[in-house]
C-alpha cells in the first residue's frame, strides 16, 4: 500500500512538473512575441513632441498648484497609418513619464478581447493596453479608463507600479501623461496614485449630478499616497490607469486633462 501512494506521489508530482513547464513555454513564446510587436512598432511608427503655447485647462487661482509647472510642456504627436494598418481598432497612443509605458491603445465592443489578445490580435495572455468600452478618446467621459496587464518583464502596464514609489514621486516630471489620438493630442497631471482590493466604483464612468461627481473626485483624491498639490474639481475631466497588483489587488493612477490640442488632419 505504501509503494502504492509512493508511485501516486511522484505522478502529481511529474504531472505539476510538465505543466509548470508547459506554461513557463506559453509565457516565453507570449513575451517574445509581445516584445516583437513593441520593437516593430518602435521601429515603423512616427512619434514626435510639439511646442505649444495652448492656456492650460481649469487653472486654480493657487499660484502653487503644481498645475503650473507644465504650462510649457509639449505634446506627443503620433502618426497613426501603419498602427491602423495593423489595427483598425487602434484609437490612441500612450505615454507615461517614469515607466516603459509607450504604446497604442486599442478598443473593443468590451473589456475582455483584449485581456486575451495581443496588438496584432493574435490569442495571448499579454494582452495590450485598451481603453474602456464605454469612452471615447474623442469626446472625454468626466472619468475616462486605460487598462493593461501587469507583465513580470514590466512590458504593457507592468511598470505602472512605478508611481507607488516615492523616488517616481519626487520627481515632478514623471507626473505627466501624454496621449495623442488621430484627432487631438492630450496632456495629463497626475494626482493620485494607490493600490486596492478589486472593486468597481473607481472605474465608473457615468455620473448622475454634479454632487456625485464630485463625491467621486474627493474619494480617488483622498486615497492616494502621496500629495500631488494640485486643486480637482467638477469642471476636470480625468483619466484613469488601472492594472493588477497582485491577484485580487489593483495598482490605480488618477491624472486631470491640463492641455488640449486639435490636430491638424
Amino acid at each position: 500500500m505504501k509503494k502504492k501512494y509512493f508511485y501516486l506521489l511522484i505522478i502529481i508530482i511529474f504531472t505539476i512538473f510538465i505543466y509548470s513547464s508547459y506554461q513557463l513555454i506559453i509565457w516565453s513564446i507570449e513575451n517574445n512575441n509581445t516584445k516583437d510587436i513593441i520593437n516593430n512598432i518602435k521601429d515603423t511608427v512616427n512619434i514626435k513632441e510639439i511646442k505649444d503655447n495652448n492656456v492650460l485647462i481649469n487653472v486654480p487661482d493657487d499660484k502653487n498648484d503644481a498645475i503650473y509647472n507644465f504650462q510649457e510642456e509639449s505634446f506627443l504627436e503620433v502618426d497613426f497609418q501603419d498602427l491602423l494598418n495593423t489595427n483598425d481598432e487602434t484609437v490612441g497612443y500612450i505615454k507615461v513619464n517614469g515607466t516603459i509605458i509607450d504604446y497604442p491603445i486599442v478598443k473593443a465592443i468590451d473589456n475582455n478581447y483584449y485581456l486575451t489578445h495581443t496588438f496584432d490580435k493574435s490569442k495571448s495572455k499579454a494582452g495590450w493596453i485598451f481603453l474602456d468600452y464605454r469612452n471615447n478618446l474623442d469626446v472625454l467621459n468626466y472619468n475616462t479608463i486605460i487598462y493593461g496587464h501587469r507583465r513580470k518583464d514590466n512590458s504593457l502596464f507592468g511598470s505602472l507600479k512605478n508611481v507607488l514609489e516615492e523616488n517616481w514621486f519626487s520627481d515632478l516630471n514623471n507626473h505627466i501623461i501624454k496621449i495623442s489620438t488621430p484627432k487631438y493630442n492630450y496632456i495629463f497631471l497626475i494626482f493620485s496614485v494607490y493600490h486596492i482590493p478589486e472593486e468597481s466604483y473607481y472605474i465608473k464612468t457615468y455620473f448622475k449630478t454634479r454632487d456625485d461627481y464630485n463625491e467621486f473626485i474627493s474619494t480617488i483624491t483622498k486615497r492616494s499616497i502621496f500629495n500631488f498639490n494640485t486643486y480637482v474639481n467638477v469642471k476636470d475631466k480625468i483619466l484613469t490607469l488601472s492594472s493588477c497588483y497582485g491577484d485580487d489587488e489593483r495598482v490605480v493612477a488618477h491624472a486631470k486633462l491640463i492641455k488640449q490640442q486639435k490636430r491638424e488632419n
